[in-house]
């Protein structure tokens, strides 16, 4: 399994709509950069947010998660409370082709700041807007910019396709159209 270039994923974007809407290039000019970059892509977060709040105490379970626990938030700056996370979707879209793997990793400009984006991969022939979890680890609010990039996509493509697919799973979070939580 090998990493993949800047050529190949313009080209599965452009031919087979891997990454919809796709941007042919990094765009860096005031603000924290985001499109196609050397090996990889850097998705943007859209407006739409999930903070999470314990006003209801609630237990975090992932098994029986509360959605309670969040405050929904459309703008162009989310403000995460210290020692916190906000849910989050992409801009783009993803269709991963059946021989790929992603890695998806926050972007350096938000950890030197103590944001951190989870890592995920995007498993073969998983599609859908991405949902992202962004944790402030610090005792202060944090701000991300709606619209612009947060973490970074790694595609790596396989000598020979899987057997068993997400699709072929019918995996749970098979094309999200919006923020999902937790799901069993």
């Amino acid at each position: 399994m090998a990493i993949k270039a800047d050529k190949w994923i313009r080209k599965m974007a452009l031919e087979q709509q891997m990454i919809t809407p796709f941007v042919d290039g990094q765009v860096r000019e005031g603000v924290i950069s985001y499109g196609l970059s050397s090996y990889g892509y850097d998705i943007r977060v859209s407006n739409e947010f999930k903070i999470f709040t314990n006003v209801h105490s609630a237990i975090v379970d992932p098994k029986h998660f509360n959605p309670k626990s969040f405050i929904d938030y459309e703008g162009d700056i989310c403000v995460i409370p210290p020692n916190s996370f906000v849910l989050a979707q992409t801009v783009e879209y993803f269709r991963i082709p059946r021989n790929v793997l992603t890695v998806c990793l926050g972007k350096s400009t938000y950890a030197r700041c103590g944001l951190i984006v989870n890592v995920t991969p995007f498993e073969p022939e998983w599609e859908g807007f991405v949902t992202l979890e962004i944790s402030n680890t610090t005792p202060l609010p944090a701000r991300v910019y709606a619209n612009e990039g947060i973490a970074q996509v790694l595609f790596f493509e396989s000598d020979e396709t899987c057997e068993i697919s997400y699709a072929d799973r019918k995996g749970k979070y098979q094309k999200q159209q919006s923020i999902v939580l937790p799901r069993i």
